[in-house]
């Protein structure tokens, strides 16, 4: 009951803020068909996941286009996203979180996909670090950062890849020596979204032994000395925010920044990538729905051989594999993210499973969305070809496909 009022309360705050914001003409999104997205949802669900449709709608999917060919990262617009508490979803509300699962996030996170993919994809990212500080760091961080965050004033990038260190992440070598009070950090880290322009940075590094266990996470504001940014990559997706080499040199950090304990930051990094994974799936979800729908459009007014694309079976049987593809992979990604809420103890595969599935069957759909729209659709012009390029890069990082694979089959073959 105490759950029910407090969702209801957090919902009523979602829509009293969305009519803050300017409304354009609302598209439909296959409502009432049988890929409706708010199949199985409870009511408050519901709500909550109108609210982020209606901002994906009205202030993302207009400007998508725009972010990505002038690699614009869209300031303005995430912070009023987080002005409807999509800032910090599944932080605790102490401090400023807005306290809602990780089944809500990733309904929200679907939702707001539908209008733009990468956008949403570096506001998951910001929420996966929002909610590593708020579950692992100290009281003083916690109230340091944590209301910044969920306002998105600030802005938060996950650093653990490394030039040489990618799906063997507990190889990693950014090292952090203990000098005085201080962290002295060394090393560098790849493809960091929103490198230069994130403010604050939740590093890996080697503290102890070699492997998992001495590794440990320490938070880097930008602007220390030693804190440097590479070239900024050039992307098939992703452009709406930014990815670069992030280098430490002799980069002062005080201890008090370290998130946890010394040796516990790889099973930090692990328990964040488990709500990263449904969260790039869920983003993979809304940009699949999009491009289907778009599909679907597109095939009732395209004449060929004097019909409309809708009357030949081959592309009838086309649309309803790309159909059933979504609704399969939207219902893995909501069990996983039950299992995390309840902790179950299967997450870690369940995660790894819902991640592997929906990331390839929904750029699958993204492709042949394109392929439906024939030359068309390989023009910018068009929004699928986006969704395609945006939805590629969800098969690799989180965890390669090929690591979720792995993690499925360990969890498989244990003795248990």
């Amino acid at each position: 009951m105490k759950m029910f009022f407090k969702k209801a309360n957090v919902v009523l705050r979602l829509i009293n803020n969305l009519q803050k914001i300017p409304l354009c003409q609302k598209r439909l999104l296959l409502t009432g068909s049988c890929v409706d997205i708010s199949h199985g949802l409870e009511e408050e669900q519901k709500q909550i996941q109108q609210v982020a449709l209606d901002f994906a709608k009205n202030e993302l999917a207009p400007n998508m286009q725009k972010w990505d060919e002038e690699e614009i990262f869209p300031v303005d617009t995430m912070r009023k996203a987080a002005t409807l508490g999509f800032g910090a979803v599944y932080c605790d509300e102490k401090y400023g979180g807005t306290g809602l699962t990780r089944l809500d996030a990733s309904v929200i996170f679907e939702a707001l996909a539908t209008g733009c993919c990468s956008t949403t994809a570096y506001i998951s990212i910001h929420n996966m670090c929002a909610w590593m500080i708020d579950e692992f760091a100290n009281e003083e961080l916690r109230k340091k950062w944590i209301p910044s965050l969920a306002t998105m004033e600030h802005f938060a990038s996950y650093c653990l890849t490394e030039p040489g260190a990618g799906s063997d992440a507990a190889s990693l070598t950014t090292s952090a020596k203990k000098v005085g009070s201080d962290y002295i950090i060394n090393g560098a880290k790849a493809f960091i979204s929103g490198s230069g322009r994130s403010n604050i940075y939740l590093v890996m590094c080697r503290t102890g032994e070699l492997g998992a266990k001495g590794v440990s996470c320490i938070l880097v504001e930008n602007g220390t000395q030693g804190l440097s940014f590479g070239k900024k990559e050039k992307k098939v997706g992703w452009n709406s925010h930014p990815a670069s080499i992030v280098s430490f040199d002799d980069c002062r950090v005080p201890q008090s920044n370290l998130v946890g304990a010394e040796g516990q930051g790889f099973n930090i990094a692990m328990k964040g990538l488990n709500g990263g994974r449904l969260n790039v799936a869920s983003s993979s979800l809304g940009a699949a729905h999009s491009a289907l729908s778009k599909a679907r459009d597109h095939m009732k007014v395209r004449k060929q051989f004097g019909k409309t694309l809708d009357s030949f079976q081959y592309l009838q049987f086309r649309l309803a594999e790309m159909a059933t593809q979504l609704v399969a992979s939207r219902l893995i990604v909501r069990n996983a993210a039950k299992a995390l809420d309840n902790k179950d103890v299967s997450a870690v595969a369940l995660c790894s499973m819902a991640k592997l599935f929906a990331t390839e069957e929904c750029f699958k759909i993204c492709n042949d969305a394109m392929q439906i729209f024939g030359g068309y659709g390989y023009l910018k012009d068009y929004p699928v070809q986006q969704y395609m390029r945006d939805t590629r890069v969800h098969c690799i990082l989180e965890g390669t496909n090929e690591i979720m694979r792995l993690l499925v089959s360990r969890d498989l073959l244990a003795e248990k």
